[in-house]
């Protein structure tokens, strides 16, 4: 969730830190620092945002540094419990992302020993181990340091007057990036994206030892030869162009990326890579292991497998399925995961594997620990995605489970025929959506002077009302909820009125007469009703109070439209009541602890 930067190279190494760290805001933080090796170890931290700190912080000029940008965990938000992290000396600085579970312990034998504390992290225990274990060698002190410490981490290390940066990871992301005699250090790619596109990925239980000139790679105490990769992405696309938001950005570019994940299937196709797998889904039951929104697009994969494959699909949060005392057979994983580095979804993984499964791993980071550990993985290729509420991504994970369920189907060669034939034309059905736009604008206009909604759905489209209430909940602060159209009855019924709006996604399938007949029941009950429906439905137009017009599509494919739509309405609305809407309160990009 937090975010790390470092760099060495022969440029002052301040601004590159600051701006580095401005790439990683969507990650969420509330507070940030820096610290520069200029005449001993110079830090300045705060409980602000990066831009006051670039503003208020003095001018230092080394050109090695590392910054952070911290969400709260151990500690509230203060100046004193912002990264860096210093030792008693003040000559070791660290900057961590994850949990040490065994801080306690380690803060009361190191303050047994002497050692002061100042702050009430658990990764000030870091810099204090690295002190006691130093005897002139930072790396082989660091490697010391981590053998007494449990739980998960990503940490940059830099000590005064040394002109290298040692660098661990384990359970949380680290990526170095190549410059020319200079090096950088993130948590995600996007912080370094203008610098260079050539990086390394820290692999768990890796260290390195960084210098402008050079990096050496060490695993399990033997030196490796690193492994270069090449970012895709180019830094254009991880800018607004011109867009007022990230997330508007991003939703106008889900044609595209609709067109580029068909184009991966087209290749995937011609080249057979990685098939046999694939091949596997349908011959045993599936499991799919996602959280938040990918975990939507599961649940609308298990409807298009069940129908297209005819095999039984179970869809599972991967922080529950986490807990569960057992697994029954060896089934074959999907795991969804738009970062690769969602702590919980990694977990469940392992899990799957270490019981003989088999896992396909769909993400939108080449590289990411989930590549790693997945025997398969399918790239959904919808290029960065900076605002924290996903949109582009969620879309571009629609796509592949479209494509896994028809490359298997079961299904009648004329429907398989006719499907493909829609898919291609999602693209444009999804820019009839978006130009929409100014409808969808005035529609949330109306849902914006509201503190309460529920979203309804039957079948296909029950994952589509989840994902509207989670968009419009995290982006306007809106209280909202998902329900199956069929079980408002069973509870929420008693908090319909006229205070509470109702957002209806109507698709013209076998549940179509279910959901008009539930739409007349709450509007018996006074709330009012925004409908998603097939522009020129007379029959819902005269029902509901508002409509949203979207395209004809086959029903299996509603989901697509109708997510679009919903964006839509959940950005004006939080544009509406002035809300931070690429970085929502208290929320992450990536979540990378449990």
């Amino acid at each position: 969730m937090c975010g790390i930067v470092g760099y060495i190279g022969e440029r002052r190494a301040q601004p590159v830190l600051l701006g580095c760290l401005r790439k990683l805001e969507y990650r969420g933080y509330d507070s940030c620092g820096i610290a520069v090796t200029a005449d001993g170890l110079q830090v300045y931290k705060d409980a602000v945002r990066v831009e006051a700190l670039a503003k208020s912080a003095p001018q230092f000029g080394g050109t090695v540094g590392i910054g952070h940008t911290r969400w709260a965990t151990h500690g509230g938000p203060s100046k004193i419990n912002a990264h860096p992290h210093l030792d008693c000396a003040g000559r070791i600085a660290v900057v961590h992302n994850g949990v040490i579970t065994n801080f306690r312990e380690l803060r009361r034998k190191l303050a047994a020993e002497g050692h002061i504390f100042l702050s009430e992290t658990d990764t000030e225990v870091i810099p204090h181990l690295i002190e006691k274990y130093d005897t002139g060698d930072l790396e082989a002190a660091v490697v010391a340091a981590l053998r007494e410490i449990e739980g998960s981490y990503a940490i940059v290390v830099m000590k005064a007057g040394e002109a290298r940066l040692v660098v661990a990871r384990k359970d949380s992301p680290l990526v170095i990036g190549i410059g020319d005699r200079e090096n950088f250090i993130a948590s995600d790619v996007p912080a370094f994206l203008e610098h260079t596109g050539r990086v390394i990925y820290l692999e768990d239980g890796q260290t390195g030892s960084i210098t402008r000139s050079g990096i050496r790679i060490n695993s399990g105490g033997r030196e490796i030869a690193p492994k270069e990769d090449k970012v895709l992405w180019s830094a254009n696309e991880a800018q607004k162009g011109g867009y007022d938001h990230f997330m508007l950005k991003e939703i106008h570019e889900q044609p595209r990326v609709i067109r580029n994940t068909l184009a991966e299937f087209t290749q995937a196709e011609e080249t057979a890579s990685g098939s046999d797998l694939t091949r596997e889904i349908g011959v045993s039951p599936i499991l799919m292991l996602a959280c938040g929104t990918s975990y939507h697009a599961a649940l609308v994969g298990k409807y298009v497998l069940e129908d297209l494959v005819n095999i039984p699909a179970t869809v599972e949060f991967a922080s529950e399925f986490n807990h569960r005392k057992n697994i029954f057979g060896k089934p074959l994983g999907i795991a969804i995961t738009q970062s690769g580095e969602t702590a919980d979804t990694l977990k469940a993984m392992k899990r799957v594997r270490s019981q003989g499964g088999r896992v396909i791993a769909v993400t939108n980071v080449v590289g990411s620990t989930a590549s790693r550990i997945a025997n398969q993985t399918i790239y959904t290729r919808a290029g960065p995605e900076i605002s924290v509420a996903a949109t582009k991504t969620f879309i571009a994970q629609l796509m592949i489970l479209y494509w896994l369920a028809m490359s298997n189907s079961k299904a009648d060669s004329r429907r398989i025929a006719s499907l493909l034939l829609e898919l291609r034309q999602l693209p444009n059905r999804v820019q009839q959506v978006l130009d929409n736009e100014g409808i969808i604008a005035g529609h949330a206009k109306f849902l914006s002077r509201y503190e309460h909604a529920f979203f309804i759905g039957r079948g296909i489209n029950y994952p589509v009302a989840l994902e509207g209430a989670l968009k419009l909940k995290e982006v306007s602060y809106i209280h909202a909820e998902g329900y199956p159209a069929g079980e408002t009855k069973h509870g929420p019924f008693a908090l319909l009125g006229r205070e509470t709006p109702v957002i209806a996604a109507v698709s013209r399938d076998d549940t179509y007469e279910a959901m008009m007949t539930s739409m007349k029941e709450i509007k018996a009950r006074s709330s009012p009703v925004i409908a998603l429906s097939e522009d020129g439905d007379g029959a819902v137009e005269e029902l509901a109070d508002f409509v949203i017009p979207v395209p004809h599509v086959d029903c299996i494919f509603s989901p697509v439209v109708n997510c679009v739509a919903l964006q839509l309405l959940a950005y004006y609305a939080a544009r509406e009541r002035g809300c931070p809407i690429d970085f929502p309160r208290n929320l992450a990009k990536s979540v990378t602890v449990e």
